[in-house]
């Protein structure tokens, strides 16, 4: 089978391998569609794992079912998440699924990048959902940045009375301009490219901030009557994008950090106001089996615009511009890799 295997960011080839065989408990999937993820095309956070198979936002059809496998049939349509938890630990007691020792060590096999790709049996039992015939695979390759969306709302105690403020437009932030716009919130969306300014429009924000020509806080402030944001979602990995979305939170404010920063990067902030205003950080990673359930349910009812957020298509010999489209900031927001 052809799988694509990154060495670095410039450097991706089509290989050759022996497709995958089911475990016990396992089951192998022939993918349909895999999703390109930000963080596949950060280049410092990939060569960090490099070579890898990557891709873990994939959907397709059951090929191959392990002995054991009661759940599953071949031909079912599904989505996979790439990591699983044991539902046991203390962890998953608590719904941090993303500190449990089994998600953390658990994963696709070889990725989601691949003709096929085996799913340990921790990943059948827990994170593969049936995809209704009203879902293609497509939309089924949305489900997981979807879910990661979903965590970082409920983490941030969205509420439909808040004025959400997103900070960056890719297409992780126009999930959480259109979830929070369903949710009944006041979205204003922030971005210096203007095709992802006037797409976050289209997807329900109430105003927008081009923050090359005025600062976020006082983008905000005039488009909120003085105040900050109840809600802010930070999404860039940038000490910059993280200090501004701090000073544009409103007291009792709760801001979002969705995405990571390099890792010897380092965060000031002053604890007088973030004490007095009681200003809460909230950092989300990921994802759990409660979030993808419901992601899935958001996309099956129609509240996850698919044909306003896939922007670019591919198939598996050409990822290497799939990659590089999904880079294009000024006219990208999801490039898919669409398999046979």
């Amino acid at each position: 089978m052809k799988v694509a295997r990154l060495y670095s960011r410039d450097d991706i080839r089509i290989e050759e391998i022996d497709a995958p065989e089911p475990d016990e408990g396992e089951i192998v999937v022939q993918t349909r569609a895999c999703g390109i993820c930000t963080g596949d095309i950060m280049g410092w956070y990939m060569e960090r794992k490099a070579p890898l198979v990557f891709g873990h936002e994939p959907s397709g059809v059951v090929a191959a079912v392990g002995s054991g496998v009661a759940e599953m049939n071949v031909g079912d349509r599904v989505f996979v998440h790439h990591h699983a938890p044991c539902g046991r630990c203390r962890h998953c007691r608590r719904g941090a699924y993303v500190h449990c020792k089994t998600w953390r060590s658990t994963g696709l096999r070889p990725g989601g990048m691949a003709e096929y790709f085996a799913v340990p049996a921790a990943n059948v039992a827990a994170e593969t959902l049936q995809l209704p015939d009203s879902v293609s695979f497509e939309a089924g390759s949305l489900i997981e940045p979807t879910a990661c969306v979903v965590k970082s709302l409920r983490r941030g105690g969205l509420q439909s009375s808040d004025v959400v403020v997103v900070v960056g437009l890719g297409v992780m932030g126009q999930l959480h301009v259109a979830l929070a716009a369903s949710a009944g919130a006041r979205v204003i969306a922030a971005d210096l490219v203007p095709f992802r300014l006037e797409r976050a429009l289209e997807l329900g924000a109430e105003a927008v901030i081009d923050v090359s020509k005025e600062s976020l806080a006082e983008g905000v402030a005039t488009r909120n009557e003085g105040v900050g944001g109840d809600l802010v979602i930070v999404g860039p990995g940038s000490i910059e994008a993280m200090q501004s979305g701090i000073e544009s939170a409103a007291p009792g404010g709760r801001v979002v950090l969705f995405t990571t920063s390099q890792p010897d990067d380092r965060l000031s902030v002053s604890p007088f106001r973030i004490y007095f205003d009681e200003v809460s950080l909230i950092p989300s990673y990921s994802c759990g089996p409660d979030d993808t359930r419901e992601a899935l349910k958001l996309i099956t009812d129609g509240h996850v615009p698919v044909d306003r957020l896939v922007t670019h298509r591919f198939d598996l010999e050409s990822v290497t511009e799939a990659m590089d489209a999904a880079g294009r900031v000024d006219e990208a927001l999801k490039a898919v890799v669409l398999f046979e």
